[in-house]
């Protein structure tokens, strides 16, 4: 497989925080990559402060942690628990080794699979190979979970950030730190933006399948109270085609004749796999993305990739590895650190492309639902 530039960018800052400071080309040796690219990479790092640079040559900033180890080598190794490596938390992964890098940590991962039974052990392997912290993302794929699976994280020996998780409001882990998207602020975006071209209320396509898709169903529910809106119809509950073909034809069917029948004029769905199914498929049944449906998904995986590019919400994924991370780090690195807990939430982001475009319309003067 290719090497990335945040994978190459790693090891680039392995090597200076290694050697303390290097010369650009010497650089381009130790990665086996033209000059030009060297440059250009020391350049992204030094603007985004991660590095110091003068005279074709770069040094470990002093306020980045001792220089002269390799990064891992004389920092504290910390555990990460994942409930996948793939779609959502291939990012938030991603950000959290970036950090770990940088600040001379080794990160050390476990992915669970969505089976929230199994996470404790999970915990306690991660522990038994040298954790010091941990960066715990439960499996969490219902309502319950967070109450029936977490009196294990309430009793973890070592500093804990939580991550894109929430517990019980109330509960024993309302005072651990943790790291989240603001899944109601992204989900407000959304039909704010439909609203101001012109729509009614969106109505909301959702999964009920895992932390981000009760999030997303809450944050609906959220938004439009704020907004003084009334749903078109209930929630349509879906899931992916492929996992289960008659519930997501089900969904499919149900939105096409609540477009047909004039309710529906604008729809929310979580998430980009499942949208670019459903886009196709309505088009089967004679229902238009964005002509006769205005469209947002929620996740910005693939959604710019779609044949019509959707408009998506985007939670800052790598952001949130990154941020918990640094703050487990800090924990773990600041002698007798006693400050109070921090609940993090970082604001996700509207991407407007084509699917939620032209304008409203009225669905029953168009021909294709003439009977």
């Amino acid at each position: 497989m290719r090497e990335g530039a945040a994978e190459r960018h790693d090891r680039l800052l392995n090597l200076v925080r290694e050697r303390g400071t290097v010369r650009v080309s010497d650089l381009a040796t130790a990665l086996g990559v033209a000059p030009v690219t060297a440059r250009r990479d020391v350049e992204v790092l030094a603007g985004r402060g991660l590095l110091d640079r003068a005279h074709g040559s770069v040094s470990w900033p002093e306020d980045r942690g001792p220089a002269g180890i390799a990064a891992g080598g004389g920092g504290p190794v910390i555990g990460m628990l994942a409930p996948a490596a793939g779609y959502y938390f291939a990012e938030i992964i991603r950000g959290a080794h970036e950090a770990s890098a940088r600040l001379g940590a080794r990160l050390i991962l476990r992915v669970s699979e969505y089976r929230a039974e199994d996470d404790a052990a999970h915990a306690a392997g991660l522990l038994a190979a040298g954790a010091e912290g941990l960066l715990v993302a439960p499996s969490w794929t219902a309502p319950d979970h967070p109450a029936t699976y977490s009196d294990w994280i309430t009793r973890l020996p070592v500093p804990t950030v939580l991550v894109e998780r929430t517990g019980v409001p109330g509960g024993p882990l309302d005072d651990m730190d943790r790291v989240r998207s603001d899944h109601a602020h992204g989900v407000l975006l959304a039909v704010c933006h439909l609203v101001g071209l012109g729509h009614r209320a969106p109505v909301l396509v959702g999964r009920s399948d895992s932390a981000t898709a009760m999030a997303v169903r809450a944050g609906y529910t959220r938004a439009l109270d704020a907004l003084g809106l009334t749903a078109p119809r209930p929630v349509i509950d879906s899931m992916p085609a492929e996992r289960d073909p008659e519930r997501f034809e089900r969904a499919a069917l149900a939105l096409y004749e609540s477009v047909r029948a004039g309710e529906v004029t604008a729809a929310l769905m979580h998430n980009d796999e499942d949208a670019t199914w459903m886009v196709r498929r309505l088009a089967e049944l004679g229902v238009r993305v964005p002509g006769d449906l205005a469209l947002i998904t929620y996740d910005d995986e693939v959604a710019a990739l779609a044949d019509t590019p959707l408009t998506a919400v985007a939670p800052p994924k790598r952001e949130v590895g990154r941020y918990a991370a640094e703050l487990l780090i800090e924990r773990l690195t600041t002698p007798g650190d006693d400050g109070p807990r921090r609940h993090l939430e970082l604001l996700p982001r509207l991407r407007v492309r084509a699917s939620c475009g032209g304008p409203v319309r009225s669905f029953s003067d168009q021909s294709i639902f003439r009977s």
